[in-house]
């Protein structure tokens, strides 16, 4: 069974290594774990009085885990994967449901729960940005997921300045540090693995993070912050159907530094550098 596990969490990475999405898996426990510490400051619950917070971030990697896990059973058995925005909500005007097309449909939903479940104040155009700024923070850490710790290397920054920054008298601002800590603790444990390229984030643990660092934003942020900030989010995510982030970041001196910083070397660089395998 454990063999078998092991077995569906591998994947080539884009350098040819081999890694394992059991990264993510945990990313996404550690987060799901962690977001119990909200509900001292979150006056709704689900379930069996768990917080709301921990329950929607779980379910929001737990929809990555599923795209991560079956997606390549359908490339195994020939059928098309879609991919991008644009290609999941095709394919469902076409009548076919994809495990991308249930995250670009199940995350945004997942998010309005935890908006509506917030500590106040709460007002009802807010709860709509509130939520679609986690789903687009969900969707973002995902593009960037693309390259060893790029994704960790946005996420932490950001985690990083609200639990330092994010007010502390009130139950909206310390359920959103709380959050933020969340996302930074398992982004900080994960580094490491991801940077060596023995693991990835994938859809569960990008995701998980993302939205964690968007609903904390959400939460220590005033309104035309939040309204300015979703509207970069969505920018980058249209522009992502059309440029490529690692064009741009490969052709960008800064970004490429900082992007390659902590990372190994390409297989194709190795042998002059005389680096083992």
């Amino acid at each position: 069974m454990m063999r078998a596990l092991r077995t569906e969490l591998r994947r080539t990475n884009f350098a040819g290594r081999e890694v394992t999405l059991a990264e993510g898996a945990l990313v996404l426990a550690g987060v799901g774990a962690l977001a119990l510490g909200t509900g001292r400051d979150q006056g709704r619950r689900l379930g069996h009085g768990v917080p709301a917070d921990a329950l929607v971030l779980t379910g929001i990697g737990a929809l990555g885990l599923l795209d991560d896990l079956l997606e390549p059973r359908q490339r195994r058995a020939g059928r098309a994967v879609s991919k991008g925005l644009r290609g999941h909500l095709g394919a469902l005007r076409e009548g076919r449901v994809t495990t991308g097309a249930a995250k670009a449909l199940g995350i945004p939903l997942l998010a309005l729960v935890g908006a509506a479940t917030a500590p106040g104040p709460r007002s009802g155009p807010m709860i709509g940005v509130d939520a679609a700024l986690a789903a687009g923070c969900a969707n973002l850490a995902n593009l960037l997921d693309l390259r060893p710790g790029r994704a960790l290397k946005a996420v932490l920054p950001a985690a990083a300045a609200v639990a330092a920054a994010a007010p502390r008298d009130t139950p909206r601002g310390r359920s959103g540090a709380r959050l933020a800590r969340a996302a930074a603790l398992p982004a900080v444990l994960a580094l490491p693995a991801d940077l060596r390229e023995h693991g990835m984030l994938g859809d569960a643990g990008a995701n998980v993070l993302g939205a964690a660092v968007g609903t904390a934003l959400a939460r220590a942020l005033p309104a035309p912050a939040r309204a300015g900030l979703l509207a970069g989010v969505l920018v980058l995510t249209l522009a992502s159907e059309k440029v490529s982030f690692s064009a741009v970041i490969e052709e960008t001196p800064s970004l490429r530094a900082l992007d390659r910083l902590g990372r190994r070397e390409l297989p194709s660089a190795r042998g002059s550098t005389g680096e083992g395998a």
